[in-house]
């Protein structure tokens, strides 16, 4: 890249050329303002000094030669305001404005279009274009990044426009202009540098420079100028720095490769997988199709089993249903039975043991008739035990008494 500062000056030049050199500059060079060359002369007051001699000559003269003076003094007064009308009429470019002054002194501007100064003290010091995006480009060297590694270069471009021709002619000027500009944006260029490490400065191309932009317009506003847009197109590293970026960029192109034929190699593997895995989810498939097609068999097996042993189990409940109702039926009727059958032992028993009452009253009387008389043994009053001589001779009277039914005294 061997660019250089684009290079921003004011011209001289008459009005004919003044729209081609704010329009193309001049030899590569821009051109915003132009100083227009004054065309107005004084030939016009010779003229009108003329035909007042000759209009005095008329009033003295006589004859064919006061003809002759009327008429050249008619025609020079009416050339001298031709001239000075021609020479009054000022026409400014369409997105230009003129930039009027009084005796040096700038009283205002002029819009497009055409103007009158009949004044010759009232002339236009510059023409400014106002309406042009104006490009500038300012390839920054040598400018160091947060490393101190010096790049090679940085491209800086913007567009600029002339908001305010009357602060911008009278403050600074085109010349100073283009110092200005520069100065303002290597600064703006190297405090950005400095903030990118280097491996990142490929970066600024193309990067947000907004805040570059606002700085600018905050240091140019005051010379009537205003930043319209920027951007950096190029950033160029150090050979050294460049051949190293290349072999990086190799090395990544490699590992780019490399993971590209991974990723052939993956997504074919994946691919053998997914196949794999469909035919396996296929021969599952068929498998639960098999298992369904057991399991309903199975259930239609066990509904079929367990239908008949609910057949079984009914008949078997009836019969035992009809074997307790037959059990209960006879046990009812034995029941029955035993109840008669007691009742008739009830009858029986009060018989028997009247039966039975009337027997012991028989065996009683008979056993009263049949009892033992009592044998009274009397003793002294007053005694106290008996002997054991009387009590001998008890016993053995005793039974003998009993066999005769006799009541012998015993004699105290």
């Amino acid at each position: 890249m061997n660019r250089e500062f684009s290079k921003i000056k004011e011209s001289l030049a008459s009005w004919s050329e003044i729209r081609q050199l704010l329009r193309g500059g001049e030899q590569g060079q821009l051109v915003p303002v132009v100083i227009p060359k004054d065309r107005r002369g004084f030939a016009w007051v010779a003229l009108l000094f003329l035909a007042i001699h000759l209009a005095g000559t008329a009033a003295l003269a006589e004859g064919i030669l006061t003809v002759a003076a009327g008429i050249g003094a008619a025609f020079f007064l009416v050339v001298a305001l031709v001239w000075l009308w021609r020479r009054a009429i000022i026409e400014i470019e369409q997105g230009t404005t003129g930039v009027r002054s009084r005796w040096g002194a700038i009283t205002g501007t002029l819009d497009p279009g055409r103007h009158y100064l009949w004044l010759p003290w009232d002339r236009v010091d510059a023409v400014v274009d106002t309406s042009t995006e104006i490009p500038y480009t300012a390839p920054i060297t040598a400018c160091p990044t947060a490393e101190s590694v010096p790049l090679k270069s940085i491209e800086f471009f913007l567009k600029f426009r002339i908001v305010d021709p009357v602060a911008f002619v009278r403050t600074i000027g085109a010349g100073n202009f283009d110092l200005v500009l520069s100065s303002a944006v290597q600064d703006a260029i190297r405090q950005r540098s400095r903030r990118v490490q280097t491996e990142r400065a490929y970066d600024l191309r193309g990067s947000d420079v907004g805040d570059m932009q606002e700085s600018l317009n905050r240091q140019l506003g005051r010379y009537g100028v205003r930043v319209t847009g920027s951007n950096i197109p190029d950033v160029q590293l150090p050979d050294q720095y460049q051949q190293h970026l290349s072999t990086r960029e190799k090395v990544a192109k490699e590992l780019a490769a490399y993971e590209r034929e991974w990723e052939l190699t993956r997504k074919r593997r994946i691919d053998t997988l997914l196949m794999e895995i469909e035919r396996s989810k296929k021969t599952r498939d068929a498998r639960i199709v098999e298992v369904k097609a057991a399991h309903n068999t199975a259930r239609k097996d066990v509904a079929r089993m367990l239908e008949e042993h609910e057949t079984q189990a009914q008949r078997v409940k009836w019969e035992i249903e009809a074997r307790g109702r037959a059990e209960l039926t006879s046990a009812e009727n034995e029941g029955k039975a035993l109840r008669r059958l007691s009742d008739s032992y009830r009858d029986n028993r009060a018989v028997l043991q009247y039966e039975l009452a009337r027997r012991r009253l028989d065996v009683g009387a008979k056993l009263t008739e049949n009892a033992p008389q009592p044998i009274v043994v009397r003793t002294p009053a007053g005694s106290g035990d008996s002997s054991a001589l009387s009590t001998l001779l008890l016993a053995q009277l005793l039974p003998k008494l009993a066999a005769g039914n006799g009541q012998p005294q015993i004699p105290s």
